[in-house]
């Protein structure tokens, strides 16, 4: 087990009354496993996806890391060096090339990389689809799902064994979204990697090992 949480709870104050977004989670996840978390609008998973990255903290409750509570390891370091975050709008650098966006992440680590930090990058960008010539272009000038792949490739160049993804396929075509959907199964099976991804699509669901179903603040593997 690498990430967990224990009686997490997150709510919205109104007056007197409470509404909870989640409430009294618990739920683990193992290295070498493709997750997914679904769930209707509004439902509360990105709010999940948040504090599981530490983008927010829960009301009350814990999530942990590798054994440890991520307080303690401090927001800033465990967002630096134990988890990788894909957004649905890609949140890259436009005016930076992909390559340049990739050094960016891998420049404020302090996880332990190849000294040649540029072949690195170009080598993880090849890995998952984007040619050298693509990867010297600014990604404004990459299709969405090569914009996706570039924020992988981000995700991916700190060496980290957790990758959070918030509906990263939701501006894709259906054939774009398949191949992300495989380069996210591979690095779970063949790299060993955690990847959780939240999404409302109950296709993508039926590919990933294991489903939680968020509804009413309630998570549970069952509809």
């Amino acid at each position: 087990m690498i990430l967990e949480t224990k009686e997490l709870n997150y709510y919205y104050q109104d007056g007197e009354s409470r509404r909870f977004v989640l409430k009294d989670t618990n739920v683990s996840f193992d290295k070498g496993k493709f997750y997914t978390i679904l769930g209707q609008s509004g439902s509360g998973k990105t709010t999940l996806l948040s504090l599981l990255s530490a983008m927010d903290t829960p009301h009350n409750g814990e999530v942990v890391f590798d054994g440890k509570n991520i307080l303690e390891i401090g927001h800033d370091n465990y967002r630096r060096n134990k988890v990788g975050i894909i957004f649905q709008s890609y949140n890259l650098i436009p005016t930076f090339t992909a390559v340049e966006n990739v050094l960016v992440s891998m420049s404020i680590t302090e996880n332990e990389l190849p000294d040649d930090h540029k072949t690195v990058a170009y080598n993880l960008l090849d890995y998952i689809g984007i040619s050298q010539d693509k990867a010297n272009r600014t990604v404004n000038k990459l299709s969405g799902g090569e914009q996706q792949r570039v924020a992988i490739a981000r995700a991916l160049s700190t060496n980290v064994e957790l990758i959070l993804a918030d509906e990263p396929t939701g501006n894709l075509d259906e054939g774009m979204e398949q191949e992300i959907i495989d380069i996210f199964k591979k690095l779970a099976h063949e790299h060993n990697k955690c990847v959780i991804m939240v999404t409302h699509s109950n296709d993508i669901a039926m590919q990933s090992e294991q489903t939680f179903y968020l509804k009413k603040g309630v998570l549970n593997t069952n509809e």
